[in-house]
């Protein structure tokens, strides 16, 4: 019987490895720069606003109290009447909503056709990266199902800071922060792509408006 690839790929690895102890440590030493410099927590959030904007992202900051106006305002703007809400979105950040903003919770039978007729979609975050701009969601509490963010026009997210900052990607992978068994969804500004003219089109693979409201942690 000829063996698929896979199985030939799986019996290459099995030769490879057939002289190694089956005690040794599985982990490798990784000596590579885990940041570029040194910043305090402000100079790194002022990075992470930065490389967010030069991805076409609007980034917003503000302080907790601040925070249900702000949603309220930037969904007034977009002209947004429907919102997909995540479970366990804290139910203040909806505070100030209008009347004609209607609430979507997520459930099993919000389907993506369902979804596509929504407007907005309102997520906290696990994490962002300063220097790559990068805002990482791993479907924790407040961030929901990867559909729901992806299929949305437009994307609130809300970052706390500094608390879900980290300078770099080695550094959102330290200390068990990011668990490699969730599935993850790593944005970095508005869906976009090109074609080969580089005639750069919005909004392909997920929403073509992003909203970053940079919070600071009430004391």
């Amino acid at each position: 019987m000829t063996a698929t690839a896979r199985e030939e790929i799986l019996a290459r690895i099995r030769r490879a490895l057939a002289d190694v102890p089956k005690d040794e440590p599985a982990g490798m030493a990784r000596g590579y720069l885990h940041e570029h410099g040194t910043r305090t927590a402000a100079e790194t959030v002022d990075l992470l606003a930065e490389n967010l904007a030069d991805y076409r992202a609007q980034v917003h900051r503000g302080s907790e109290a601040e925070l249900p106006a702000m949603i309220a305002r930037l969904l007034t703007e977009r002209g947004s009447t429907s919102v997909a809400i995540p479970e366990a979105l804290p139910e203040a950040w909806l505070s100030e909503l209008l009347p004609t903003v209607t609430l979507v919770p997520d459930s099993p039978e919000l389907t993506p056709q369902r979804l596509d007729e929504v407007q907005s979609v309102i997520s906290a975050c696990a994490l962002a990266i300063a220097e790559t701009g990068t805002i990482v969601l791993d479907g924790g509490p407040g961030q929901g199902r990867r559909l729901l963010t992806l299929v949305p026009d437009h994307h609130i997210c809300v970052v706390r800071v500094p608390d879900q900052v980290v300078t770099s990607v080695p550094r959102a992978f330290e200390h068990g922060r990011l668990s490699p068994v969730r599935p993850q969804t790593w944005i970095a500004g508005p869906s976009a792509t090109s074609d080969i003219e580089l005639d750069r089109v919005e909004g392909v693979h997920g929403p073509r408006k992003l909203d970053v409201i940079l919070i600071t942690a009430a004391a």
